[in-house]
């Protein structure tokens, strides 16, 4: 049963004609942990920014809430289902549909954050069944199976993707022996192209698309390998082999966090005391070459971000344990590596940082500066359960956590 907790008064969520553009995908509009959001509070009171909202009972979960044309869409498991929920800015359930199974080994929840456009929704399940859904109505469209149908190989933990949306295409990791990865027509699922196996198993990860001099390609990571894919026909323009790059081959393990890139450079990194690797892309996007690593920032599921030639995130201790460092893009350099509670995800808008660290649920607004790590304001998490893994999201001037099975939104902006 849903319970819906509302402050304020409802006046609290009209839409600004001014807000910004719907935030449909994974870790920001392209996929770096960076929001476009402005007029953000510099500072919030000890007890943390106002609650707008608070949704309990949305099911298990680990994935992140996709918010389009003010509707809330958010993943979590029922029993043995993975369901999909649509609310509005008031707490109201506009519809609620099961697509599929949930990931039946550990760490069980919800994973997978739906990516939208056009009224279409596209999530995949935890046993990687990949549903579009209308997003205003919750209809089915299609389901298709590219995990099974291509034979896909899960990893120890399962899977963790946002599906990737090109002009035409709904793009799949699926690691399997007949397929690495494969595109489906949004229109209908039927497949377009399927890049040639790997040997690789599926990772954790969600591949983004980047461009380099008028070259459009898509940076997939699985088990071991980073892939280069030509979007247009499936074409794997280069590979790079992590495992061979890492000081330490438990690396492979956790292949978790959407690279970063930035004018012909992509970061990559993983957990478990690997290397964190700068690879740079020829001028024609078809190969790649190592330019640095560096074992600081070994990031296990929090993911980084880039800000004004500098890396932010946290590394890896132990499972229970990390710190928040910094690194220099184009170096790799070690700007500072402190403590702060532990590990955790991380974001950025309107110069700050928002890091969540997973064991207690502290949540810190934190300068962006290569200085140091100087917490602004911080206030913990009152509701959920489970590890704090889920990654937050910004919108219109909101923050949007998720902890286990409630969602809580919190009011962001400046108001002077």
């Amino acid at each position: 049963m849903y319970r819906y907790i509302l402050y304020f008064g409802l006046l609290i969520f009209s839409v600004s004609t001014t807000a910004q553009t719907d935030i449909t995908t994974w870790r920001g509009p392209l996929r770096n942990g960076i929001y476009p959001d402005t007029d953000l509070k510099e500072k919030w009171p000890d007890s943390g920014p106002p609650v707008l909202l608070k949704i309990e009972g949305i099911g298990k979960g680990y994935s992140s809430p996709a918010v389009y044309q003010n509707t809330i869409y958010i993943t979590g498991m029922k029993d043995t289902l993975d369901m999909l929920s649509a609310f509005d800015f008031t707490g109201k359930l506009l519809w609620k549909k099961a697509f599929g199974s949930s990931w039946y080994g550990s760490y069980p929840d919800s994973r997978n954050m739906p990516a939208i456009e056009n009224d279409k929704l596209f999530v995949s399940s935890g046993m990687g069944e990949v549903v579009c859904f209308n997003a205003s109505t919750g209809d089915i469209i299609w389901k298709k199976n590219p995990h099974g149908e291509f034979k896909g190989v899960f990893s120890r933990w399962g899977m963790a993707e946002t599906l990737l949306l090109t002009d035409d295409a709904v793009i799949s990791s699926v690691g399997g022996e007949l397929a690495s990865v494969v595109a489906l027509d949004k229109n209908n699922g039927e497949l377009i192209w399927k890049s040639p196996p790997t040997g690789d198993k599926r990772a954790y990860t969600s591949p983004v698309i980047i461009e380099r001099n008028g070259n459009k390609i898509i940076l997939v990571v699985l088990s071991e390998n980073v892939l280069g894919i030509n979007p247009e026909n499936g074409e794997i323009l280069w590979t790079f082999n992590l495992i061979r790059n890492l000081t330490n081959e438990r690396g492979q393990r956790n292949n978790i966090n959407t690279p970063l890139y930035k004018n012909g450079e992509i970061f990559i990194t993983s957990g478990y005391d690997s290397d964190g690797v700068m690879l740079a892309l020829s001028e024609d996007g078809r190969s790649v070459s190592l330019k640095w690593k560096n074992p600081v920032l070994d990031n296990h599921l929090g993911g980084v971000v880039e800000v004004g030639g500098y890396i932010y995130g946290s590394n890896w201790q132990s499972n229970s344990q990390g710190r928040w460092a910094c690194l220099e893009w184009d170096t790799g350099k070690v700007m500072y590596e402190q403590d702060w509670y532990t590990k955790g995800p991380v974001i950025y808008a309107d110069g700050h940082l928002y890091c969540m660290e997973e064991k207690n649920g502290h949540i810190a607004l934190v300068q962006a500066n290569p200085a140091g790590f100087k917490v602004v304001s911080s206030f913990r998490l009152p509701d959920g359960t489970g590890p704090y893994w889920a990654h937050p999201v910004i919108y219109d001037g909101k923050l949007l956590v998720r902890h286990g099975d409630v969602l809580i939104i919190y009011d962001i902006r400046d108001k002077q």
